[in-house]
C-alpha cells in the first residue's frame, strides 16, 4: 500500500475506535502487501494470504450483508484486476465491498452501512 493510502487508512481506523467503540475489535487490517523477503513471503501464502484482498473488514452484519469490505485508494487510485476478482467472489458471498479515497469518504460510507 502506498503511504498517502496508509496514511488515509490509519485516519479512517482511528475515527472508527472513537465512533463505534463496541465494534472496535471487528475492524481489522489485512497485511497483506508490503514488501517481504522471498522465504517469508512463501511461509504467509502457505498460511492464506490472498492476492487482492481488501485493506480492512468489517465483522459486522448490517442491512443485509455479511460484513463490509473497505479497499483503500488514493483519489486516482486504480483497483488491480486481483482487487477486482476477489471482490467479486465476496459480493457473491453476500458481503458489501466499498472503495474509499479519502476519511470523509470512509465515514459517509460507513455510517450508512452501520445505521
Amino acid at each position: 500500500m502506498r503511504h498517502i493510502e496508509s496514511s488515509i487508512q490509519q485516519k479512517c481506523v482511528k475515527w472508527f475506535r472513537i465512533q463505534y467503540p463496541k465494534l472496535m475489535l471487528n475492524l481489522f487490517a489485512v497485511p497483506n502487501g508490503g514488501a517481504r523477503r522471498k522465504k517469508e513471503a512463501g511461509i504467509m501464502k502457505g498460511e492464506g494470504v490472498t492476492a487482492g484482498v481488501a485493506d480492512l473488514l468489517l465483522l459486522y452484519p448490517s442491512k443485509g450483508f455479511h460484513g463490509l469490505c473497505v479497499e483503500m485508494k488514493t483519489k486516482d487510485g486504480k483497483q488491480q484486476d486481483t482487487q477486482k476478482i476477489w471482490q467479486e467472489a465476496v459480493e457473491s458471498a453476500g458481503y458489501k465491498y466499498i472503495l474509499c479515497r479519502s476519511v470523509y469518504d470512509f465515514i459517509d460510507q460507513v455510517n450508512d452501512y452501520l445505521r
